[in-house]
């Protein structure tokens, strides 16, 4: 006798079970740890200091992120497509410089030295990225280079000291102290630049050829994808943002800022890229992961500081978690150790 029908009180054993929805799978997994680890923080630095989760405390951690947050949105994008920009904070000291130059130069014209900074930023990063697409550069050697010479730059046009005071300036002051709604503008034009990036990385044709450029450039080049212009397009987008967290750092101190303010933003912007998901082989990441780290960073900085401990654990602490992010990256996966067997 043949059964033609199943059941209903015998499960099929070649018939898999359906997997149980989990809770928060919207999140990713990623995600859900950074925001398990920012509530640490808040609550551990809450409990140690009452003033650390006062609205003004919060204000002051998203203004100082917000310079971060730009360039780590940038730093998203690259390491997405392959690539990698060790030069942002270099870039942003000469953004700064020419930004308060350019206003002192031409009688206090703000938005003078904006364009003028914004042009200036442009060009550098074309240049980083012609260097790294045309001359055959590998990123990390060319960017790195652009560390040192776009530092020496700013040093050499600023001669090493801050240059201008533009707090006597309406628009700057605006910029780098004014609110909207409540909120810092510093912290809109952060807001309103990760949503354009992650509309331009998740809804665009640009974006998912990004993606597939990170994941396997030869396939995306044998698609018919011009990775060429696309590398170059990253790199000049990284030159004009850098040059925009520039402008927000002269606002935000008052001068241009060879070097003070700026160095050590490179470590900062990778380590929350990397923290955020972005696989650093490429083609994996996304923007609100990388923010999350940026808030993370943030607020573990601001804690550290409000308890007096000395600012060189702050760069041990930046350093451990960027290596953290690198491991569970390795770990997940499921790549071989180097020189360990499988």
């Amino acid at each position: 006798m043949s059964i033609t029908g199943t059941s209903p009180h015998i499960k099929n054993a070649e018939t898999p079970e359906p997997p149980r929805p989990r809770r928060f799978a919207g999140l990713g997994g990623q995600n859900v740890s950074l925001i398990g680890a920012l509530v640490f923080v808040l609550v551990l630095f809450g409990l140690l200091n009452d003033n650390y989760l006062s609205l003004s405390n919060m204000q002051v951690i998203a203004e100082a992120a917000t310079i971060t947050g730009l360039l780590a949105i940038v730093q998203t994008v690259v390491i997405i497509c392959g690539g990698l920009d060790i030069s942002v904070g270099s870039q942003v000291g000469v953004a700064s410089v020419v930004s308060a130059m350019v206003f002192t130069t031409t009688g206090s014209n703000a938005f003078v030295g904006m364009l003028a900074a914004i042009g200036v930023g442009l060009l550098v990063g074309l240049l980083n990225g012609i260097v790294i697409v045309y001359g055959r550069v590998n990123p990390t050697i060319a960017t790195l280079a652009g560390l040192a010479a776009y530092k020496g730059l700013a040093q050499l046009l600023s001669d090493g000291r801050a240059q201008g005071y533009v707090l006597n300036d309406g628009v700057f002051v605006f910029l780098g102290r004014g609110k909207i709604a409540g909120l810092p503008v510093m912290v809109w034009i952060l807001v309103v630049t990760a949503l354009a990036v992650h509309l331009l990385l998740k809804y665009t044709d640009i974006g998912r050829n990004l993606y597939a450029i990170g994941g396997n450039d030869t396939a995306a080049r044998l698609a018919g994808i011009g990775i060429n212009k696309y590398l170059v397009f990253v790199y000049a987008l990284i030159g004009v943002v850098c040059a925009v967290a520039g402008v927000l750092l002269t606002a935000r101190t008052g001068s241009g800022q060879p070097v003070s303010g700026s160095e050590g933003l490179e470590l900062k912007a990778i380590t929350a890229a990397a923290l955020g998901g972005c696989a650093l082989k490429g083609g994996k990441g996304g923007i609100g992961g990388t923010l999350l780290a940026v808030a993370l960073l943030g607020c573990l900085e601001n804690g550290l500081t409000v308890e007096g401990i000395n600012s060189f654990w702050q760069n041990v602490a930046q350093g451990a978690l960027l290596v953290v992010a690198v491991v569970i990256q390795q770990r997940r996966s499921g790549e071989r150790a180097v020189g360990l067997p499988h």
